[in-house]
């Protein structure tokens, strides 16, 4: 089993990548951070005979995984824009979408109170049309994220046992439908 890791926020110190970071560590099963960063926006005229490299490689790199973890901040009260960009190159590959049938789950985090739960929601509804199958519980939203992590910037335990619950059931979830 090999579960692909996206995350949203494209910045350098993204609480969202710090919280992918620390779910790569605990997931019991292979799993690697999906480079996203330098994906252009997608375009019908970078697809197709003369496909632009980024889409070919990003197309690639998701084939390799039986499942995803979406990492997302919220953005006006949506999900990342990085991630559809992901959803719409993936959904459109030659051999067809990338993502039916595929396990996905979505975590969220925001420095606000609610833990970016309608960016949550917003993607979740996306995964709808592409044909990933979500995970329903537990729901993932982690408010005040910059509280989070202590001063040496590791994650505090009890968020950390959270996480780790929350990965063991992402792995049953996949195994159930993987």
């Amino acid at each position: 089993m090999k579960i692909g890791l996206i995350v949203g926020s494209l910045r350098k110190d993204s609480w969202n990548k710090k919280v992918a970071e620390v779910v790569k560590e605990l997931l019991p099963v292979e799993s690697d951070i999906i480079d996203i960063v330098n994906v252009p926006l997608y375009n019908t005229d970078l697809d197709g005979e003369n496909v632009n490299e980024e889409y070919k490689r990003l197309r690639e790199e998701l084939k390799k995984y039986d499942a995803y973890i979406f990492f997302t901040p919220e953005y006006n009260r949506s999900y990342a824009p990085a991630i559809k960009n992901v959803i719409d190159i993936g959904s459109r590959d030659p051999e067809g979408n990338l993502w039916a049938k595929k396990p996905a789950a979505v975590f969220s985090a925001s420095m606000g109170g609610y833990g970016a739960m309608a960016g949550n929601h917003a993607l979740r509804q996306s995964f709808v049309y592409v044909d990933l199958i979500p995970m329903q519980q537990p729901e993932i939203y982690l408010s005040k994220v910059q509280e989070l992590f202590d001063e040496n910037g590791q994650m505090v335990e009890r968020t950390k046992k959270f996480l780790n619950k929350a990965t063991d059931a992402f792995v049953e979830h996949v195994k159930k439908h993987a």
